[in-house]
């Protein structure tokens, strides 16, 4: 082959990786429209381009409906026949709620499908060798970093035995949570509480400290955001178990779930904030109640404070993404550091965290940090 000819197939060989790129790109935005409504199931995408025209697409609206390939190749009817789809997740081999994906793609005709990446779910996985086996191509790791960070939650699960954890602080440009009064007091403007609620829309559950709770009396439920499918629970880490009984978390407790975790429990505080519809969970570390809660089915938390709480989960190595939204404003002397209760580390050792997202809302600034691989 001469350098010309194979320059020209470098360049078309890139070409066709940037087009599969871009398409997956579609697909991971219309995995998105799934947020807080799929689980426990992942959030995907789809979308099938005949010609390298996009002639049908869809994601899992929600659990128990018709997963995103199904949805994609309705939308193309015929014309899915040689097309190519592009799926954010490996299509899946089982029944669940719904048929295998494998099996629609095949008796659809499709010649190619390109994955973003794997399902090594025990029990879906394997969609690959089957497609094959039908004499369909199939590629995967395009765009697979995004598409493994978008479903964090899913594939943790699947190798740990403790929630996924996303520490949320709202911080001043000087560090702080609060100022020297501790008075309750918004730091971020509108549009970056909305992301906090979009964010607890798509958790298990929310977490803060006991002082959180008797510093704001917090609801913690999701409201200036789409109502997820299922509600998160609320969770209030405490040494003692002493969650106000006049504080709304007790006093809603029917309406949205709500346990606290403790190390030790005064008996007859524990049952009266039983009777009020509250769990109490007794753990003697912060691992051990991680534990008890995946158990219960939270498999992605929320924490959102407060300081104590925070330095305890980054001591013990438990945080996976660190969610920081800083406000334009400086507290100065007395305020309250977000990260008084860290443990200390040299500034000459100090690891430096991965930036996973940031965007800017309004005046604020969001960024999250990857403490933790996927």
């Amino acid at each position: 082959m001469s350098a010309r000819s194979s320059d020209a197939t470098s360049i078309a060989s890139r070409r066709a990786d940037e087009r599969d790129a871009a398409f997956m790109r579609r697909a991971l935005t219309l995995a998105k429209k799934g947020w807080g409504q799929t689980a426990p199931n992942p959030m995907v995408g789809a979308v099938v381009v005949k010609d390298g025209v996009v002639v049908g697409d869809g994601h899992h609206t929600s659990y128990g409906a018709a997963h995103a390939e199904v949805e994609a190749l309705h939308a193309a009817g015929e014309r899915a026949r040689g097309a190519t789809v592009y799926v954010t997740l490996e299509p899946c081999a089982h029944v669940g709620k719904t048929p295998p994906c494998v099996d629609a793609l095949i008796a659809a005709g499709v010649a190619r499908v390109v994955a973003a990446t794997r399902d090594t779910s025990p029990t879906a996985a394997g969609g690959a060798d089957r497609l094959r086996a039908a004499g369909i191509d199939v590629t995967f790791d395009v765009e697979g970093v995004a598409a493994r960070e978008l479903n964090a939650p899913f594939f943790h699960a699947l190798v740990s035995d403790r929630p996924w954890i996303s520490l949320k602080l709202a911080l001043s440009i000087d560090g702080a949570i609060a100022d020297a009064s501790r008075g309750p007091a918004w730091l971020t403007g509108k549009r970056a509480r909305r992301e906090v609620h979009k964010l607890r829309a798509g958790s298990d559950a929310v977490a803060v400290g006991l002082g959180t709770v008797r510093a704001d009396n917090p609801d913690l439920t999701v409201r200036d955001a789409p109502p997820p499918r299922v509600p998160p629970a609320r969770v209030v880490f405490t040494r003692r178990g002493q969650l106000p009984l006049t504080s709304g978390l007790a006093m809603t407790a029917t309406e949205v779930p709500t346990i606290i975790v403790a190390e030790s429990v005064d008996l007859a505080h524990a049952r009266r904030l039983k009777g009020m519809g509250v769990e109490v969970v007794a753990a003697t570390s912060l691992a051990e109640a991680l534990r008890a809660l995946r158990q219960r089915g939270i498999r992605s938390m929320l924490v959102e404070g407060g300081a104590g709480l925070s330095g305890a989960l980054l001591g013990a190595n438990l945080v996976d993404r660190l969610i920081i939204f800083q406000a334009p404003v400086v507290l100065g002397a007395g305020s309250l550091p977000g990260f008084e209760s860290a443990p200390p580390t040299a500034a000459a050792g100090a690891r430096r965290f991965p930036i996973v997202r940031r965007v800017e809302l309004d005046d604020d600034l969001m960024t999250i940090y990857a403490l933790h691989p996927i």
